[in-house]
């Protein structure tokens, strides 16, 4: 069975916020690659995509595997699609390592952004759904994208690599917007508002 299969037929599920512990604790391996794991993935996509998310780790509907799903533009705004189980990210060092400051936001604390520096692009090792070892890299927003849900399934939020300043600020927004955001979103969609946002992921 191929990713491109697990994309459709999911159901929605309520986003885990910030706080459950789940959020905030080291996933476990996959270690089987069958049914189980094929129907977290659908639900993976169907909720990200209500969301309108580009990517998407299993500890953000509450299911505490180390397996993540994207469907991301990269630095020449061509979309890719996927899912790592068990990934690794690897980052340039030295000369090649070049930071780029920029928004970023998390559908588990949604309606906040804050400028992140990362690098601008990234390996990620894993596994594929049937087990295949897989290397995705990632450039622009895509290199964020592995850099961030990779961080999810370590126990790791953004907002953990902000200053305490720039926390707080992001705090402040996320609690100004609360309003939007039922307690199951995106299952019930949020409240709209005449702004454009940026993407979340």
């Amino acid at each position: 069975m191929t990713d491109a299969d697990l994309t459709k037929g999911g159901k929605v599920l309520p986003i885990t916020r910030w706080g459950a512990p789940v959020m905030h604790a080291q996933t476990r391996p996959v270690t089987d690659f069958g049914d189980e794991l094929h129907t977290l993935v659908r639900d993976m996509f169907a909720t990200m995509r209500a969301a309108d998310g580009v990517g998407l780790a299993a500890t953000q509907v509450g299911v505490d595997l180390a397996v993540f799903i994207y469907e991301c533009p990269d630095a020449d705004d061509r979309i890719q699609l996927g899912v790592v189980c068990n990934p690794v990210v690897t980052l340039p060092e030295g000369k090649d390592r070049n930071l780029e400051a920029a928004e970023e936001g998390c559908l588990s604390y949604p309606g906040g952004y804050q400028s992140l520096a990362r690098p601008d692009n990234a390996s990620c090792t894993g596994q594929d759904t049937d087990g295949t070892t897989i290397t995705v890299t990632g450039t622009g927003l895509l290199a964020r994208c592995l850099q961030h849900e990779t961080d999810h399934l370590n126990g790791m939020v953004f907002g953990d690599r902000l200053s305490a300043r720039s926390r707080r600020q992001l705090d402040k927004k996320v609690s100004e917007l609360a309003f939007r955001y039922p307690d199951d979103w995106p299952v019930t969609p949020k409240k709209k508002i005449a702004t454009p946002e940026p993407v979340e992921a």
